[in-house]
């Protein structure tokens, strides 16, 4: 099976200046994980929940919140992003992604068909596609077309 079969199509992108407050607000809204980041129309990073969450103050809405705290939710996207992310074509097999996931630590894998975001995959995605597998080679009826 290839990335085609299994990545979301839908993405969701930000740009480089935009605030992290900004982002914050599409995190508790959105059920995703990772935001890529675009400037020109190209892909330039990520950025996950985890990575924006790191990058705010842990005093954020709480009753010793000050300004500095809040000063953090004005900082920008390319402050905190992962620059360069490791990328994939549609026709990658999952096998291959899988390696790739666990080679390098990280949670996504954006898919680029010429230079262009076509997808995106996660390791959720990875891992609901693996149980399917391994599903379906019990219950061999149970395959869909």
């Amino acid at each position: 099976m290839r990335i085609v079969d299994i990545m979301k199509r839908r993405v969701a992108t930000i740009e480089m200046d935009d605030s992290l407050e900004a982002v914050r607000d599409i995190f508790m809204m959105a059920p995703f994980h990772h935001l890529l980041v675009i400037e020109e129309g190209q892909l330039v990073g990520i950025l996950s929940d985890k990575d924006l969450y790191k990058a705010l103050s842990p005093y954020l809405g709480s009753s010793s919140e000050n300004q500095r705290d809040r000063d953090t939710l004005q900082r920008r996207v390319h402050q905190v992003m992962t620059r360069e992310p490791v990328t994939v074509s549609p026709e990658v097999p999952v096998s291959q992604a899988c390696e790739l996931l666990l080679a390098q630590g990280i949670s996504c894998l954006p898919v680029l068909e010429n230079g262009q975001i076509v997808g995106i995959v996660t390791w959720r995605d990875l891992l609901h596609h693996c149980c399917e597998s391994k599903r379906a080679d019990i219950n061999p009826g149970d395959r869909k077309s």
